[in-house]
């Protein structure tokens, strides 16, 4: 082999080395990724009796809607299969950005002026929900959602 060719073969694995380096460093979580990860919020609603189907039709109609505007994206929503909790309880999970973004979207959804006139306008027979319970999750390093 002559020394050009040896000069071109050691630029060449050189040039190949720094672009991968490069590609791993650019690829790497910001510093705010790496400190807010992406969480799931799990949310149980109990309802007072008989007062499921107006919550139902409140998250269909118009909460989920407004859950997007401000950030939240929509997962999956459930209905026990089984009684009692059938008659009664709706559970949620929707995904945020990090923590942060959570208490954001939480805060600015609370003050929106109609997700109000919709809570209003819903509970006009009387209150709906009796109960929230709320729980913020990571996924796991071996979950597909991850």
């Amino acid at each position: 082999m002559s020394n050009t060719t040896l000069m071109k073969n050691l630029l060449a694995g050189a040039a190949l080395f720094v672009l991968g380096a490069l590609t791993v460093w650019l690829a790497r979580p910001t510093a705010v990724e790496a400190q807010s990860p992406r969480v799931y919020e799990l949310r149980t609603y109990r309802c007072l009796p008989g007062r499921l189907e107006a919550l139902k039709t409140r998250f269909r109609d118009h909460t989920l809607k407004l859950f997007a505007k401000h950030g939240m994206k929509n997962i999956g929503y459930w209905v026990p299969a089984d009684a009692p909790d059938s008659q009664n309880t709706l559970i949620y999970i929707i995904a945020h950005d990090s923590r942060a973004a959570a208490e954001k979207s939480w805060s600015e959804f609370r003050d929106d002026t109609e997700w109000k006139t919709v809570r209003d306008a819903s509970e006009k027979d009387g209150k709906i929900v009796e109960k929230v319970e709320s729980v913020y999750m990571t996924a796991a390093d071996f979950s597909p959602l991850k």
